[in-house]
Protein backbone atom coordinates (compact mmCIF):
# COMPACT_ATOMS: atom_id res chain seq x y z
CA UNK A 1 0.00 0.00 0.00
CA UNK A 2 1.09 3.41 -0.78
CA UNK A 3 -0.50 6.44 0.36
CA UNK A 4 0.00 10.25 -0.98
CA UNK A 5 -1.71 13.56 -0.72
CA UNK A 6 -2.18 15.52 -4.32
CA UNK A 7 -2.96 19.07 -3.45
CA UNK A 8 -4.76 19.70 -7.66
CA UNK A 9 -7.50 18.80 -9.02
CA UNK A 10 -7.27 15.09 -10.20
CA UNK A 11 -10.24 13.76 -12.24
CA UNK A 12 -8.79 10.31 -12.50
CA UNK A 13 -8.57 10.42 -8.65
CA UNK A 14 -12.16 11.48 -7.94
CA UNK A 15 -13.96 9.36 -10.72
CA UNK A 16 -12.40 6.66 -8.76
CA UNK A 17 -13.43 7.78 -5.92
CA UNK A 18 -16.60 8.40 -6.85
CA UNK A 19 -17.46 5.15 -8.84
CA UNK A 20 -16.13 3.77 -5.42
CA UNK A 21 -19.30 5.52 -3.48
CA UNK A 22 -21.62 4.56 -6.68
CA UNK A 23 -20.48 0.64 -6.54
CA UNK A 24 -21.41 0.92 -2.19
CA UNK A 25 -24.59 2.53 -3.13
CA UNK A 26 -25.82 0.24 -5.70
CA UNK A 27 -25.73 -2.46 -3.06
CA UNK A 28 -27.48 -0.88 -0.60
CA UNK A 29 -30.13 1.31 -2.44
CA UNK A 30 -30.22 -0.30 -6.36
CA UNK A 31 -29.43 1.57 -9.49
CA UNK A 32 -28.58 5.16 -9.51
CA UNK A 33 -30.78 7.19 -11.17
CA UNK A 34 -29.01 10.02 -11.14
CA UNK A 35 -30.18 13.24 -13.35
CA UNK A 36 -29.31 16.71 -13.21
CA UNK A 37 -31.60 19.53 -12.62
CA UNK A 38 -31.07 23.26 -13.48
CA UNK A 39 -33.57 26.43 -13.88
CA UNK A 40 -31.51 29.44 -14.90
CA UNK A 41 -33.02 33.25 -15.41
CA UNK A 42 -31.39 34.88 -18.54
CA UNK A 43 -31.39 38.74 -18.77
CA UNK A 44 -32.44 40.18 -22.21
CA UNK A 45 -28.66 40.06 -23.56
CA UNK A 46 -28.83 36.43 -22.97
CA UNK A 47 -26.96 35.94 -19.72
CA UNK A 48 -27.41 33.98 -17.04
CA UNK A 49 -28.83 36.12 -13.87
CA UNK A 50 -29.60 33.60 -11.69
CA UNK A 51 -29.68 29.52 -10.97
CA UNK A 52 -30.23 26.42 -9.00
CA UNK A 53 -28.41 23.68 -10.09
CA UNK A 54 -28.31 20.33 -8.60
CA UNK A 55 -29.24 16.68 -8.94
CA UNK A 56 -31.47 14.20 -8.35
CA UNK A 57 -30.85 10.67 -6.84
CA UNK A 58 -32.51 7.96 -4.63
CA UNK A 59 -35.67 10.59 -4.43
CA UNK A 60 -33.86 13.38 -3.34
CA UNK A 61 -32.94 16.63 -4.63
CA UNK A 62 -29.70 17.68 -4.10
CA UNK A 63 -28.94 21.35 -5.01
CA UNK A 64 -25.52 22.30 -5.42
CA UNK A 65 -25.50 25.40 -5.95
CA UNK A 66 -27.91 28.38 -6.23
CA UNK A 67 -27.07 32.05 -7.38
CA UNK A 68 -28.96 35.36 -8.30
CA UNK A 69 -27.20 38.29 -9.63
CA UNK A 70 -26.78 41.67 -7.32
CA UNK A 71 -29.10 43.34 -9.75
CA UNK A 72 -31.55 40.64 -9.48
CA UNK A 73 -31.85 40.23 -5.45
CA UNK A 74 -34.91 41.08 -3.31
CA UNK A 75 -37.51 40.97 -7.30
CA UNK A 76 -38.61 37.18 -6.03
CA UNK A 77 -36.67 36.07 -9.05
CA UNK A 78 -34.96 33.74 -6.37
CA UNK A 79 -38.04 32.05 -5.00
CA UNK A 80 -39.39 31.72 -8.27
CA UNK A 81 -36.39 29.55 -9.88
CA UNK A 82 -36.61 27.34 -6.60
CA UNK A 83 -39.98 26.52 -6.88
CA UNK A 84 -39.85 25.91 -10.38
CA UNK A 85 -37.20 23.64 -9.22
CA UNK A 86 -38.77 21.88 -6.55
CA UNK A 87 -41.53 21.28 -8.61
CA UNK A 88 -39.61 19.18 -11.16
CA UNK A 89 -38.09 17.32 -8.32
CA UNK A 90 -41.75 16.54 -7.44
CA UNK A 91 -42.25 15.24 -11.02
CA UNK A 92 -39.41 13.50 -10.33
CA UNK A 93 -40.44 11.55 -7.60
CA UNK A 94 -38.42 13.17 -4.79
CA UNK A 95 -39.72 12.72 -1.39
CA UNK A 96 -36.88 15.33 -0.48
CA UNK A 97 -34.81 18.39 -1.16
CA UNK A 98 -31.63 19.31 0.60
CA UNK A 99 -29.27 22.60 0.32
CA UNK A 100 -26.79 23.61 2.87
CA UNK A 101 -25.30 27.59 3.17
CA UNK A 102 -23.28 29.61 4.91
CA UNK A 103 -24.86 32.34 7.85
CA UNK A 104 -24.11 35.21 5.56
CA UNK A 105 -25.71 33.79 2.30
CA UNK A 106 -29.63 32.38 2.56
CA UNK A 107 -30.79 30.17 5.52
CA UNK A 108 -33.58 32.44 6.50
CA UNK A 109 -34.17 32.30 2.46
CA UNK A 110 -34.37 28.67 2.72
CA UNK A 111 -36.74 28.85 5.60
CA UNK A 112 -39.34 30.84 3.83
CA UNK A 113 -39.08 28.12 1.34
CA UNK A 114 -40.03 25.88 3.63
CA UNK A 115 -36.60 23.95 4.70
CA UNK A 116 -35.92 23.06 8.20
CA UNK A 117 -32.51 23.64 9.79
CA UNK A 118 -31.20 20.04 9.83
CA UNK A 119 -28.06 20.68 11.08
CA UNK A 120 -25.66 23.54 11.72
CA UNK A 121 -21.84 23.63 12.03
CA UNK A 122 -20.99 26.72 14.40
CA UNK A 123 -18.40 29.17 13.13
CA UNK A 124 -14.80 28.46 13.92
CA UNK A 125 -12.18 31.35 14.64
CA UNK A 126 -13.05 34.36 11.84
CA UNK A 127 -15.07 31.14 9.68
CA UNK A 128 -18.67 31.16 9.01
CA UNK A 129 -21.24 28.91 10.53
CA UNK A 130 -22.88 26.11 8.02
CA UNK A 131 -26.35 25.27 7.88
CA UNK A 132 -27.61 22.18 6.40
CA UNK A 133 -31.49 22.27 5.36
CA UNK A 134 -33.70 19.73 4.12
CA UNK A 135 -37.57 19.79 2.85
CA UNK A 136 -40.15 17.29 2.89
CA UNK A 137 -41.33 17.53 -0.87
Amino acid sequence: MKLEIINESHSEVFDALVDGVRSFNREHLGPETSKPLATVARNNEGEIIGGVSGRTIYNNFLIEVVWVHSSARGTGLGKQLMEMALEQAKQRQCQCAQVDTLDFQAPVFYQKLGFEIAGEISGYGDGPARFFLAKVL
